[in-house]
């Protein structure tokens, strides 16, 4: 989510409320009685989807990662549910119809990051429960955050409204992939699936469940998110007869190419001589620059309280440059990138090994913003080697979309303001996510439907160790497991509201 999923930087103008709303969740008590009673099993259906983890990268947890979702959704009250096969990973889809009068999209992710169980805890797989300082009852382990645990109190929230004797006030369209971390590389399969598309095509929109939720309870509203692209590049014997085709005795170097110094030579022509500014030729051409609204939103949240806290969070005492905060969250909602985020050649061990490699490979990834595309983006690439002569460097692009952005006084966002006013939630917003989720595939044609993130809660850590989502919160402002699903609960009875008046 993903990456929803970023996390880094809050943006955006604080929201006070602004007196009751016309929509109102009814008989709301006995649907929170239904989510207090269901949550035993709640919790431990998010512990045994935390124990079958499916990892599109190593091709682990399929097919059994897509039948366990189908099976959720069905749990949850969606009529049907299938599985809908792809070029890799298969994804699942899903409606229940309500006999109401709007529908709403939702999407789900059911794949998550690798890990390794040494830098854990506990294990990533056991959904521990345990106690964190200063926050409540947390369950530690992979995806717990990104995103099963916002996902599963989502289904919660239907299974509790059907509990209380009553129907949802939306229909219900549901996509489900398993290749969100390897950047959705077939999930515009999965959209252009003629009955999937028909189904999507009649909802008001399409949003991602997720823990927008801050420490001091504020909320977070994000625009859109940027893009993101996958890739690989690798220089070897596989590549050219110049490199040899296995590691050999570094007295070679003498007389043969080096696989690792060519790459290291392509890499360096990608960004500038900063080290970040990316240098690809034509990059900044279709950029759009950030609007006055943005400007503002960035502007009114850019205060020293929260650039200590990011800078906290991320490990760092400075931004690029040493710029001031507003002028680095202005870069990092603006600027594309071209990041590195492994090199592989050679030994890597103890101590040397004298070893000429045979193959060096980096894995990168761009990020991507407004009006740049995924086709774009990868053909500046492969033209930018090219021209330079690097034809012994294979690119690989193994993943990725473009940017998406969804108005403020769409349907998705104008419930969430109403809804946080009424709960009294101070929110920020932000103009885009850093992070990136494949919007752009609901934003685009040929659906053209505003996307966004929502939900309430609390977690941490996602791609990291110890990732973690909030069960039981000992602070009141910041919803543990129970208040976030009544918050789904919430936002689908204003969602029909607000389509209602649209309809008008």
């Amino acid at each position: 989510m993903k990456r929803r999923l970023a996390g880094l930087g809050m943006v955006a103008a604080i929201a006070l409320a602004a007196g009751p709303l016309a929509a109102k969740t009814p008989k709301r008590e006995q649907v929170e009685s239904a989510v207090k009673a269901q949550h035993e099993a709640t919790v431990t259906a998010l512990r045994d989807w935390v124990a079958l983890p499916t990892i599109a990268a190593e091709k682990r947890g399929t097919p059994e990662g897509a039948e366990h979702m189908r099976k959720l959704a069905l749990d949850a009250g969606f009529q049907q549910a299938k599985i809908i096969p792809t070029d890799g990973v298969p994804a699942v889809f899903a409606t229940l119809d309500a006999g109401a009068k709007s529908t709403v999209g939702i999407y789900f992710m059911y794949d998550v990051k690798q890990f390794d169980p040494a830098e854990w805890s506990s294990p990533p797989l056991e959904g521990k429960l345990v106690d964190r300082p200063g926050e409540g009852k947390t369950i530690i382990g992979r995806g717990v955050v990104n995103q099963k645990g916002p996902q599963m109190a989502f289904l919660a929230a239907l299974k509790a409204i059907q509990a209380s004797g009553r129907k949802l006030p939306v229909n219900l369209v549901l996509v489900a992939e398993g290749e969100e971390e390897v950047a959705s590389t077939h999930f515009d399969q999965v959209v252009a699936v003629p009955e999937v598309q028909a189904a999507l095509a009649r909802t008001v929109g399409v949003f991602i469940p997720a823990a927008n939720q801050n420490r001091d309870g504020s909320a977070e509203i994000t625009l859109g998110a940027k893009g993101a692209v996958e890739f690989q590049l690798v220089v070897g014997g596989e590549t050219s007869d110049k490199y040899p085709k296995t590691d050999v005795h570094s007295s070679n170097h003498a007389r043969i190419e080096s696989p690792a110094w060519r790459l290291v030579k392509a890499l360096g022509t990608l960004v500038a001589d900063d080290g970040h500014t990316p240098a690809i030729d034509g990059w900044f051409e279709n950029v759009a620059m950030l609007t006055p609204r943005q400007k503002e939103l960035i502007g009114q949240a850019a205060n020293a309280e929260r650039e200590k806290q990011e800078k906290a969070l991320l490990g760092v005492g400075r931004w690029i440059g040493d710029e001031d905060y507003r002028t680095s969250l202005e870069r990092l909602y603006s600027q594309p990138t071209v990041n590195i985020q492994g090199l592989v050649a050679g030994y890597t061990g103890e101590g040397g090994k004298t070893v000429l490699p045979g193959r060096a490979e980096a894995k990168l990834e761009f990020r991507l913003v407004p009006n740049m595309t995924k086709a774009e983006a990868v053909a500046k690439l492969n033209a930018h080697l090219a021209k330079r002569g690097f034809d012994d460097v294979r690119v690989t692009v193994s993943g990725g979309y473009g940017p998406n952005e969804t108005a403020e006084d769409s349907i998705l966002i104008r419930a969430q303001k109403r809804m946080f006013e009424e709960k009294e939630v101070p929110y920020t917003i932000r103009p885009r996510n850093a992070g990136s989720w494949p919007g752009v595939v609901f934003n685009g044609a040929p659906l053209n439907l505003p996307a966004s993130q929502f939900g309430l809660g609390r977690g941490g850590g996602a791609h990291a160790p110890n990732e973690w989502f909030l069960i039981a919160s000992s602070d009141p402002k910041v919803y543990g497991l129970d208040e976030a699903t009544m918050a789904y609960v919430d936002y689908l009875y204003v969602l029909a509201e607000e389509a209602a008046q649209a309809r008008r």
